[in-house]
């Protein structure tokens, strides 16, 4: 059950098969688009929260049974072919989220795995991976207890912003900083924008009505992700 489709057993050793036969090709690759779709429905699956994009969850079910007929057609020849299989992969944009680079090296584990003849380990190691990687998500394992956030806070001009709402932001954030200010409204306003880790317990309501009673209730923007504005950063 645990042996390789595509090894043949001699006298008194086991041989690589030089050519391929077709049953076996067959097999093998039918087996790696099923797991393909296994991983792709996991993505969704942990990415219900945040989001996913399709293009990502349908290249995720194309890896395994591409990877699987390369090596499979190449011989797999030892740890040349291998390397060289993973070295195709090249990232021309940084990923949403680390995990997801995670997801294609999975894709691509159970190609090489399925390539290689052996469906039965990549059926158990996919089946335990899998498990794994739901039981964390279902956890929300090692999630942080303060989410980045951007706060941008409209003032008057006849309103002197410094230090105005460093008794507000000391009380509900774990940490803050002023990462950029600017005029707006032909010079009668300046946007005091913040980069602020907000603590997952906090009532945001209470925080901006409390500095909407300091900028004359002019207007004020949460925004649930990090501050990104790498000309301003020091």
């Amino acid at each position: 059950m645990f042996d390789s489709l595509l090894l043949t057993s001699g006298t008194d050793y086991t041989t690589q098969v030089t050519t391929v036969p077709f049953g076996s090709f067959l097999i093998c690759l039918l087996v790696s688009l099923a797991i393909g779709f296994g991983v792709s429905f996991l993505y969704m699956l942990t990415h219900k929260k945040e989001g996913y994009a399709q293009s990502y969850a349908i290249t995720l079910i194309m890896l395994p049974p591409i990877v699987c007929v390369l090596l499979m057609l190449i011989n797999f020849i030892g740890g040349i072919a291998i390397a060289g299989i993973f070295g195709l992969t090249r990232y021309r944009s940084v990923a949403a989220d680390p995990k997801d680079i995670g997801y294609v090296f999975l894709a691509m584990a159970v190609g090489v795995v399925t390539g290689m003849g052996y469906i039965a380990y990549a059926v158990v190691f996919f089946l335990i991976i899998a498990a794994v990687l739901y039981a964390l998500n279902a956890m929300d394992y090692a999630a942080p207890k303060a989410s980045d956030m951007t706060l941008k806070i409209s003032v008057p001009e006849n309103l002197n912003y410094d230090g105005l709402f460093d008794a507000v932001l000391n009380k509900y954030c774990a940490s803050w900083k002023l990462r950029r200010v600017k005029t707006t409204n032909f010079g009668s306003m300046f946007d005091c924008i913040y980069a602020i880790q907000l603590p997952n317990n906090v009532e945001q309501k209470k925080m901006i009505d409390e500095l909407r009673t300091l900028n004359g209730n002019m207007t004020i923007t949460l925004t649930l992700f990090k501050y990104e504005d790498k000309i301003y950063e020091k």
